[in-house]
């Protein structure tokens, strides 16, 4: 047994296209439940694709527990180095640099990277600023805007939907809508916010755009006085050892968002198509949810409290 193994959960691969790849997934936000989306999104991943799944999470050192609201502690991303695909969602952490280090390699690597909701703003240092990894700091000047704007393509701006009062509709993009990465996608909704995105940086192509509802239900109209703002798109990001990421973003990702299965199509077929994968992406990806799923809301200090990543398991 691995020394630790009981702060992450690992979904052993069942048949399927994803046989012999790994995919790292990463929470850590105090607010959106990362904590259970990934979980979640990882057992589609294993058992109905055949994806090795490890779930990592920010965890309190003194119980072994998960708690979201840690920022400093997330055991278990020594396994980014055999990975294939990370997955991040997390937000404003400050890892110790001996943690730090494993994304960062990660990332320069050229492997792929999937970055949901508050990925965008995943780091922000204010303890350790003399620290190599601050300049990752979402609003960083030396690095623009950080992680969110230099690797995944924009980093947090404000809300441009009325936070918990307007919902989202996804709106594919009608020159994008041919793409594999969007085989089978239609009807997204969230309960979130459509967060403004100020300029993607780099090749970025959006694939989604984000529409404003005047309320909480995906019924309501469209607030036509919002602009749509990109939802998800794909780009490339090429780091220190000069190998270009296959990256995959979307501003989406709450937990509850994740009863949307539009949402958890694209979610899926993005894992494909960051791979290298995209020739296998089934004509209708399954992505019904293992087991009961039943999403905490959002919210500061609502997460789920003493839970351990071994309770979690398959």
């Amino acid at each position: 047994m691995e020394k630790n193994e009981g702060l992450w959960v690992v979904y052993e691969g069942k048949d399927g296209p994803g046989k012999g790849k790994h995919i790292v997934f990463v929470s850590g936000d105090e607010e959106y439940r990362s904590e259970e989306a990934l979980p979640m999104l990882a057992k589609i991943l294993a058992v109905h694709h055949g994806f090795r799944c490890t779930v990592l999470f920010a965890i309190d050192p003194e119980t072994g527990t998960i708690d979201p609201q840690n920022q400093t502690n997330i055991p278990g991303l020594h396994h980014l180095e055999t990975a294939d695909l990370m997955v991040l969602f997390i937000r404003f952490r400050e890892l110790p640099d001996e943690q730090m280090r494993y994304i960062v390699d990660y990332t320069d690597s050229g492997k792929p990277i999937m970055g949901m909701r508050t990925a965008t703003h995943a780091f922000k240092y204010t303890r350790s600023r003399s620290s190599p990894y601050a300049k990752y700091s979402f609003r960083s000047e030396e690095f623009d805007g950080g992680y969110g704007r230099q690797v995944l393509g924009e980093t947090w701006v404000s809300h441009h939907g009325r936070h918990g009062k307007e919902s989202t509709r996804g709106v594919i993009n009608e020159e994008m809508k041919d793409r594999s990465i969007l085989k089978g996608v239609e009807d997204i909704w969230g309960p979130t916010d459509v967060y403004t995105v100020r300029d993607l940086t780099g090749d970025a192509k959006v694939l989604v755009f984000g529409q404003v509802l005047v309320g909480m239900e995906p019924t309501d109209e469209p607030n036509l006085c919002k602009p749509t703002m990109p939802l998800a798109w794909i780009k490339t990001y090429t780091g220190e050892q000069g190998e270009a990421s296959r990256v995959f973003c979307t501003m989406m990702g709450a937990a509850v968002d994740l009863k949307s299965e539009g949402l958890r199509r694209l979610l899926v077929n993005a894992c494909y198509w960051c791979m290298g994968m995209e020739d296998r992406i089934p004509e209708t990806s399954r992505i019904d949810c293992v087991g009961e799923y039943n999403p905490t809301f959002f919210g500061f200090g609502g997460h789920k409290k003493n839970v351990r990543p071994s309770d979690l398991r398959l």
